[in-house]
């Protein structure tokens, strides 16, 4: 019996699907999107042929390949986080780069995020970064709350749902990703008095989407770079003790949100952004995955095929890993173009298998291959990824 095999969300769109998504308009207030018949039945069309075309790959946990979630005309930031502003009442267009002005901060230890596009690894790779074509750099507006979040996003979630239900055989799981309050905060705050109630308000309303998710017998995802990625956006660099005080409370708000639901059918995933750059200023596992085992949750998706974490193995051997957690490593990259032998990937398997077994383990992608990399590679990545569970 082979291990089990994920993906970590987003994975490539057919050319129709993106062609009927640029079609959509959106309202006055740039989040509400109109729909069609027509839309919705391409959506369920395409996702029952990427279920397909996993199982086919030898994904045995399958996803919807995030096809349900659309951009917003507010941020061109990848839909896996932009999908949320249309989901959420209490927002409003700026026509200022609220990348490059954050809002006002209550933190530990003065920790205080500044840009997405003003990083330090941006700043110690300025000729790289200057030659690259970022997601979100070219915007101009961007989300603000102006208002209380509350949730609005029924329909869609119940679309997502219906969607990937449908293609499920008797007794066959599968999961939808959903953002986790600390990174859809990720907007300036014109409202909340601070950063913490301004995640707290993010963590009630998504609350409803991750419940809607788990009462349907799925497993949700929540979408978490922002523990990781945040460490970069500060300046200047935070001692350790600050970063995890910053970050205890993002894993607070997940814990609030997320109480009450079946532990088993909630997976949280981090990362360090998955932008294609050198990384070299990205905070170490070991300093920050203390706090990430105090969410209480029933597994964690995070990467271990990318080359400047992979040697981080290591550090789940060392660290308290709850005796009920399934780790989900990333056994293959959306950061290289190189489609990895299956007999790598089995060793990758085999470093955590040996950690917590082989029935707590579920090998994955890094993170999204969806708009990262080559679909045709992206595909031979997870053919490899099957592959290469079965071997381990």
């Amino acid at each position: 019996m082979s291990i089990a095999t994920t993906t970590a969300g987003s994975l490539p769109r057919t050319a129709a699907l993106i062609d009927a998504n640029k079609a959509r308009t959106f309202d006055d207030d740039g989040f509400t999107l109109t729909s069609s018949p027509e839309f919705d039945h391409l959506t369920a069309q395409a996702v029952a042929d990427v279920v397909a075309r996993q199982r086919e790959a030898g994904i045995t946990l399958v996803g919807d390949g995030e096809f349900g979630k659309a951009m917003s005309n507010a941020v061109d930031y990848g839909a896996w986080w932009s999908y949320s502003f249309q989901r959420a009442a209490g927002l409003s267009l700026t026509e200022v780069n609220a990348f490059n002005e954050p809002p006002v901060r209550s933190e530990p230890g003065a920790v205080r995020l500044t840009s997405f596009l003003d990083r330090r690894d941006r700043q110690l790779f300025p000729a790289v970064y200057a030659e690259a074509v970022e997601v979100g750099a070219g915007a101009t507006a961007f989300p603000t709350t102006t208002g209380a979040i509350t949730y609005r996003g029924q329909d869609a979630v119940a679309s997502d749902i219906r969607n990937l239900k449908a293609t499920l055989g008797e007794g066959e799981q599968g999961f939808l990703t959903a953002i986790a309050p600390g990174s859809a905060a990720r907007v300036r705050n014109d409202f909340y008095a601070t950063d913490e109630e301004h995640i707290f308000a993010w963590a009630d309303a998504l609350r409803e989407e991750y419940k809607a998710i788990t009462d349907a017998g799925l497993i949700v995802q929540l979408d978490d770079p922002s523990l990781a990625e945040n460490f970069d956006q500060i300046n200047p660099e935070p001692s350790v003790a600050d970063y995890q005080a910053f970050t205890r409370i993002r894993v607070d708000a997940i814990n609030h949100a997320i109480e009450g639901l079946p532990k088993e059918l909630v997976r949280l995933h981090l990362c360090w952004g998955s932008w294609h750059g050198p990384h070299t200023t990205d905070v170490a596992l070991q300093d920050i995955l203390p706090v990430i085992l105090q969410a209480r949750v029933g597994s964690v998706s995070f990467e271990a095929g990318n080359v400047r974490h992979e040697h981080e193995f290591g550090v789940w051997a060392d660290a308290a890993v709850p005796d009920d957690l399934v780790l989900v490593p990333g056994v293959v990259s959306h950061a290289t173009n190189v489609v990895e032998h299956p007999e790598l990937v089995a060793q990758r398997i085999r470093r955590f298998t040996g950690i917590v077994g082989d029935d707590r383990v579920i090998a994955s992608t890094d993170c999204g291959l969806g708009g990262r990399i080559h679909p045709d590679i992206a595909w031979a990545k997870l053919a490899a990824l099957g592959e290469g569970a079965r071997r381990a």
